[in-house]
Parts: C-alpha cells; structure tokens; sequence
C-alpha cells in the first residue's frame, strides 16, 4: 500500500548515533581441538563400542562452529570402530518435512559430505512413557533403533520461559528429538503444567528409557563466539546445564536501555532466535503461558524490515512486531509460519502486523504513532537482528543514558539514508 502522506508530514527524519559495546572476546580459539578434548572422557564410558550405531542428533540453530561440532564428533566415532548417523533434531521446523529438515542442516554446513555420516530424516516416532497427568513422551524412532544417541546443541535464555534449564540439553532431547508430534505434545502440555515442569518431566523419562549417552554442549558469548563446549553425561544433564545456563546468562547480549519509543529491527528468522526475534532483547511476548520479558526492555512500537533468507520463509516471530515492511511479507511461506505457529501454540507470533512498503515507510510510521511529537525527545534504537546488538544507532535522546554504561562507545552521528527501493542503509 501506499504510505498515507501524513506520515510523511515531517521531513527530516531524527538524526542518530552508532553505538559500539565492547565486551571480551574470551573464545575459544580452536573449535576442533577444543570439541576433541572435550569428548575425551565421555566417550570412553559411554558404552560405545566397535560395530555399533550412533545417532547424533543435530538441531537447527545457527550456532557458531556446528559443522565443526558435528564432524568431529562423527570422526571420535568413527575411531571407536562404530557408525555415526545425522538425525535432524527440530520439531517443526523445515515445514515438519522430511525433505525440509535435511535443507535446514545442509544451510548450516551439516551433511554427509561435510561430516561423514549419512543423514536419516523421518519424522517416525514411538511412545516410551508418559508423565504428569498422562502426557506423551515421544521419541525418534530412527535414534532409538540405533545402539546409543548422542545430542548437540547450545545452551541459552529461552524465549518463551525461564527456570532452571531452559534452551538446551533438555529441550533438544524432548522437543527436537521428539520430532513433530513430540513437540506438539511437549507444547500442548505446558499450556497444563508449564514450560519448565512439562520439558523437566520429559526430558527424565527420555533419560530414563531412551538411549541418550552424552550431549555435547556449548555456551556463546556477546558475539556469537564458542567460550565453553562441555560434554555431559546424561547422569548429569540436570545439574550440569542448569551450571553452565547461569554461565550463558551472564554473556547474554542486551540493549542497556529500559525503555524505548521505537525499537527497530533490520531482520528476523529462526536462524536468529526461535521466536523469530528474541524476546529478552525486545522485551515483547504475547502469547499464552510465556513468561513476562518486559522486566528487560518495554518498547512502544516494534517495526522489523526483513526476513533472513536462512529462516527459509519462516517469520515466526513477526505478529510480536507493530509494523512490517511488505518485503518481509513478500518473504514469508505462511504454511511454514503456521506450522511453526500451531506446533508451539504460539499463534500471536503468526499475526500479520501493519504492512507498510519500504523501510524508510516503516520507519516513519513507527516515528509518528509512538506519541512523540518532538524529534528531539523520540527515544529510537536500530539494531540488526536481535542476536546482534554489540553494534546499534540510537538517536540523541538515549545519549545521556549510555553514560556510564561499561563498555558503550558513541561514534559518528549520520542521517539515515535508503536506496531507491526505500531500503534503509547503515
């Protein structure tokens, strides 16, 4: 649609200011030999021996050194004389399709060629318990037609809840190696019992009953880097993740603001955050059973301009906005959104917000109804994507508040400026 001129009645858009925090960059240096090391002890009492089949169950995030992550793993398997297999460990996402899993993890460097082990991709599933009050634990049928499984995946805030585990070990066994039909059930029971009660109580019986030996676990800091890979048995997944959850709190990016007019976000996508964008950056999340984030940041207006081209059409995440551009519309499969939408019985997520045609229309139409008539006083932040705030653009009302803040550095102020198209460039 056309932006109504009003909109546009005032000109200049509010100058801004690229802000940089300075956080440590304690990485780790080399991920094959630190993911090596790592597997030194578990692997020896783990119960793998020479013949047997492992499955290696591997998620859909974008973390930071998967491919090497995976590979290394398959190889030490290998070397014990047994046979790794690839199970794409997701729930619903790549549409809840066989097919669509597989591209999921060849997008993020994951597949026979570049790990050397096969990929089996079905979304066969057995029932091996149930809990609380007669919900269903589901479990991979190829993993547990196998001799051992082992899981991957990083450690972090969750998006929809907290307590003592969250994203991670837990989450990966019950909800993604539970396929489809096990992250239905996992979700439908949290609307019952809880977030953290229902992934709790069927990730033990996953423990207690399925084949799970080991995962192999890894915290990211304020730049996406690897500061710890640990590899834990499933004796201590409770005890252990909560740890080193703790630990991936502290290195949790944040905007160090309290409250905003406009928030502003250049992308989302599942390869940024499950929730399309995370809601302990921006504060919003709507939907039923979620705990409250708005302690973190409270914004007037949320405006996002795209949708990664690795979220494979998934804008999961964009009905937690107030305005979008018609790009990002243009971008969405909405059956993949819906999918993603019903199996996580988050529906507020799948809400179409405001369409408007360009950035600089967004822009403007999250500037004029967030109730700020002076330019001057219009409290906005652009960032990236919500996995990326080491580096954002505030306007001159937010200075004041960077001082003092440990690590805020303001650079050159600049104009906004748009391509031809109306496509914001920073």
């Amino acid at each position: 649609m056309k932006c109504p001129e009003f909109v546009h009645e005032n000109k200049s858009l509010p100058l801004f200011y690229r802000v940089v925090m300075e956080y440590p960059h304690s990485q780790v240096e080399d991920m094959e030999t630190a993911v090596h090391f790592a597997l030194g002890d578990v692997l020896g009492s783990s119960g793998i021996k020479a013949g047997d089949r492992v499955a290696v169950g591997v998620g859909s995030r974008n973390i930071h050194g998967l491919a090497v992550m995976v590979r290394v793993l398959c190889r030490r398997i290998r070397e014990m004389g047994a046979s790794p297999v690839i199970i794409p460990s997701m729930g619903s996402h790549g549409g809840a399709e066989c097919y669509g899993q597989i591209r999921v993890l060849e997008e993020l460097g994951v597949s026979e060629a570049t790990c050397g082990a096969p990929v089996l991709s079905t979304l066969d599933v057995d029932l091996i318990d149930t809990v609380l009050d007669g919900v269903p634990v589901w479990f991979s049928r190829d993993a547990l037609a196998m001799d051992h499984c082992v899981v991957i995946n990083r450690i972090k805030p969750h998006t929809k809840f907290k307590g003592p585990v969250e994203s991670g070990i837990y989450k990966m066994m019950c909800v993604g190696m539970g396929k489809h039909k096990g992250a239905v059930e996992l979700h439908r029971a949290a609307l019952r019992h809880g977030f953290y009660p229902a992934i709790r109580a069927a990730g033990d019986a996953v423990i207690r009953h399925a084949n799970i030996r080991f995962a192999l676990a890894v915290i990211e800091n304020q730049h996406d880097e690897p500061v710890e890979i640990r590899a834990l048995p499933s004796a201590d997944f409770m005890p252990e993740e909560s740890r080193l959850l703790d630990q991936a709190r502290s290195f949790f990016p944040r905007l160090p603001f309290r409250r905003l007019d406009a928030l502003v976000i250049g992308r989302i996508g599942k390869d940024i955050s499950g929730s399309g964008m995370d809601p302990n950056v921006t504060g919003r999340a709507y939907d039923l059973m979620e705990d409250d984030f708005s302690v973190n940041l409270t914004a007037t207006r949320i405006a996002l301009l795209d949708l990664s081209d690795k979220s494979g059409g998934n804008a999961i995440g964009l009905g937690n906005a107030d305005i979008i551009t018609e790009k990002l519309y243009r971008k969405m499969d909405y059956d993949k959104t819906l999918i993603n939408a019903l199996t996580s019985t988050s529906l507020r997520k799948a809400f179409i917000p405001i369409r408007m045609d360009d950035d600089e229309s967004a822009l403007r139409a999250a500037f004029f109804t967030c109730g700020v008539r002076d330019p001057d006083s219009l409290k906005a932040v652009i960032i990236r994507d919500t996995r990326h705030v080491t580096e954002f653009w505030v306007t001159s009302a937010l200075l004041g508040e960077l001082e003092g803040v440990a690590g805020a550095t303001v650079h050159e102020k600049l104009r906004l400026h748009f391509s031809a198209e109306g496509d914001l460039l920073l």
